[in-house]
C-alpha cells in the first residue's frame, strides 16, 4: 500500500513552484556582489525573492536576512544577549538561552520582561500558539510561517526565525526578519553581503526557492487550504480518542497532578496531533509505524545514541514515562480523511498488542 506522509513539521514536500524557481536561478551563474550584468541579474533574484517572503510574512519595511536556516537566524539574534526563553523552545533557540521562563500544564510561556525573551509562535510537537508579548526581543515563527493568519508587522517582535523547508521550499536556507533600524551583529564576517549582518556569497537557488515557495504558502493560506487540513486532523483525533480512552492529548489536556489552570489550553496549529500513549516508547511507536508505511515522528529525541523523553513535554509536567511515550503526527494540504482513518486503524491495533504483551 502506497507510504502515507505525515510528518509535515519536520520538513515538507517540495513545491513544484519553488522546484520551477529554483531550476530557473540555475541558469543564472553571475555572483550577486558583482557589478557586472551577469551579477545584476542574480543579485535581482534575491531582491524579487526577499519581496515575496516580505509580502507573505506581513514585514514589508523589515530586514530579511538570508541565512542557511532558522537555527543560524536564531543564532544571529541570540548570541551574547542574554536572552531568556522556556524549555519548550526548539534546541536551536534554547541553546543560546540564559535562563528558562515558567511553562504551564497547557505549554504557555510566561515572560515578565519581553525585551529580554524569545518564544516560539507556535511549538513543533504539541502545535501549542503562543500570545507574543509586544515588545518582545524574538519570536520564533518557522512552524507558524505558512499554516496561520499573522503579519510580522503586527506582532510586535523585534526579530523573527524562518525557515524555507517548513512550508514547501528547499533545505539549507532560512532567514533572520529584523524590524528595521535594529542593531545585529554579524556571526559570519567578511564580504559584507546581507546588509553586513551575514557574509559569504548568497545561496542563490536555496534563495529563489525560499521566494516561490512564500509566496505559494500565502496563497493557500488565503485560500483556507488549511481550514481544511484541520477538519482531517480532528478526524484523526476522534479515531484515536473515542475507541480507546487509553491516550492523552499534550496541549489539548494537562497532566493530571496538574491543578486546573485560568484560561484554557491555547490554540493550536490546523495540522498538529501529539499522542500520549503510557508505556509505549515513542521511538517504538515511530518505528512501527513505518515498518506499516506511515512516516511521523516521536515527542522524544536520539542524542548520542541515548533515548531521552521529550523535554517539551517535561516541561509541561508530564511525567518521564508519558514524555517518552508520545509520538506527534502533522498532516499537510492533500491528506485525506481516509488516509488519517487507515492510519489510525493501523496504529491501534498495534497499541493493543503491545498492551496485551504488558
Amino acid at each position: 500500500m502506497k507510504r502515507l506522509y505525515l510528518d509535515w513539521n519536520a520538513t515538507t514536500p517540495l513545491r513544484p513552484e519553488a522546484k520551477a524557481a529554483m531550476g530557473q536561478a540555475m541558469d543564472l551563474w553571475g555572483n550577486p556582489s558583482s557589478v557586472h550584468a551577469e551579477g545584476r541579474a542574480a543579485k535581482a533574484l534575491i531582491e524579487r525573492a526577499r519581496g515575496q517572503i516580505a509580502a507573505a510574512l506581513g514585514a514589508e519595511g523589515a530586514d530579511i536576512i538570508f541565512t542557511s536556516g532558522a537555527t543560524e537566524a536564531a543564532a544571529l539574534a541570540l548570541a551574547g544577549r542574554g536572552i531568556l526563553c522556556g524549555a519548550v523552545e526548539h534546541d536551536a533557540v534554547a541553546a543560546w538561552c540564559a535562563a528558562s521562563l515558567p511553562v504551564d500544564g497547557w505549554g504557555r510561556v510566561f515572560v515578565t520582561e519581553p525585551a529580554r525573551a524569545t518564544l516560539q509562535l507556535a511549538n513543533s510537537e504539541t502545535g501549542a500558539i503562543q500570545s507574543l508579548p509586544e515588545g518582545l526581543w524574538a519570536a520564533d515563527l518557522t512552524q507558524a510561517f505558512g499554516k496561520i493568519p499573522f503579519a510580522f508587522n503586527w506582532l510586535g517582535v523585534t526579530c523573527g526565525f524562518i525557515s524555507a523547508h517548513k512550508l514547501g521550499g528547499p533545505k539549507g536556507i532560512g532567514a533572520l526578519v529584523v524590524r528595521r533600524g535594529t542593531e545585529i551583529a554579524a556571526l559570519l564576517k567578511g564580504g559584507g553581503q546581507e546588509m553586513g549582518r551575514r557574509a559569504g556569497t548568497e545561496n542563490l537557488i536555496g534563495i529563489a526557492g525560499f521566494g516561490a515557495a512564500a509566496e505559494a504558502a500565502a496563497r493557500d493560506l488565503a485560500a483556507g487550504i488549511w481550514e481544511e487540513v484541520a477538519q482531517v486532523r480532528n478526524i484523526l483525533k476522534d479515531a484515536l480518542e473515542i475507541p480507546t480512552k487509553e491516550v492523552y492529548f499534550p496541549g489539548r489536556e494537562t497532566p493530571l497532578e496538574c491543578e486546573a489552570l485560568e484560561d484554557g489550553p491555547l490554540a493550536v496549529l490546523p495540522n498538529t496531533l501529539s499522542v500520549i500513549a503510557p508505556g509505549w516508547k515513542g521511538e517504538t511507536q515511530v518505528m512501527r509505524m513505518d515498518l506499516a508505511g506511515f512516516a511521523i515522528s516521536a515527542g522524544s529525541a536520539c542524542s548520542s545514541g541515548k533515548v531521552r523523553a521529550s523535554r517539551v513535554l517535561a516541561a509541561m509536567g508530564w511525567g518521564e514515562d508519558e514524555a517518552g511515550s508520545a509520538m506527534r503526527v502533522s498532516l499537510g494540504p492533500g491528506v485525506t480523511g481516509d488516509e488519517v482513518l487507515r492510519f489510525a486503524d493501523v496504529w491501534r491495533a498495534a497499541f493493543q498488542k503491545h498492551r496485551a504483551r504488558q
